[in-house]
């Protein structure tokens, strides 16, 4: 039911709905309809079909949306919140979650990349993270293990990353915030 509603779908179904309806009007001689339907309804469904040939799908959401709320919405968490509400879109023309993110952190392989397979949302010990699980691809899982200082430098202040291999070639990466206060920024004042 997902896959039905994403944006590249959704663009898919109102394209043919406004050809097949000029496509109607056109036959039963009705010009003022059928002009601006079939004029306006094949472009967006051939734009449709061309976000559908290029969408990436969201990992699956292990954890119900409204569990950790309050935790989200707390400030000290606002990069795992943005993280969190970046993985869990549609992506287009992309042939992976995170990819400019792995690209930089140099855990990208062009012709097998890495693919992000679910995300959940903890808490251990009062600390709000995030646990997304990779199917690593070709990059090894020792390559994530010696760059897990730096990933959690990267997706943001205040972040620990925890690299932990599972089974046949996955990995779940944690990220979490260390505990310690974030340093407050000096206020402008003029």
């Amino acid at each position: 039911m997902n896959a039905f509603l994403s944006p590249g779908s959704l663009v898919t179904l109102a394209g043919a709905a406004l050809t097949v309806i000029g496509s109607i009007a056109y036959l039963g001689d009705n010009a003022n309809l059928s002009l601006p339907t079939i004029f306006y309804g094949i472009p967006i469904l051939l734009g449709g079909l061309a976000l559908k040939s290029s969408e990436l799908p969201p990992p699956q959401q292990l954890t119900p949306t409204d569990q950790f709320k309050r935790e989200r919405e707390d400030p000290a968490n606002a990069d795992l919140k943005r993280l969190r509400a970046d993985v869990l879109r549609w992506r287009y023309g992309q042939k992976a979650h995170l990819e400019s993110s792995l690209e930089a952190l140099k855990l990208w392989d062009e012709e097998s990349p890495p693919q992000l397979l679910s995300v959940a949302e903890t808490t251990e010990t009062g600390r709000y993270g995030l646990e997304l699980t990779f199917h690593c691809g070709a990059v090894p899982i020792n390559r994530w293990q010696d760059q897990s200082e730096r990933l959690g430098r990267f997706f943001g202040p205040g972040l620990c990353a925890q690299v932990d291999p599972l089974q046949s070639g996955q990995l779940r990466l944690t990220l979490r915030t260390t505990g310690t206060p974030l340093p407050s920024r000096p206020s402008r004042e003029t």
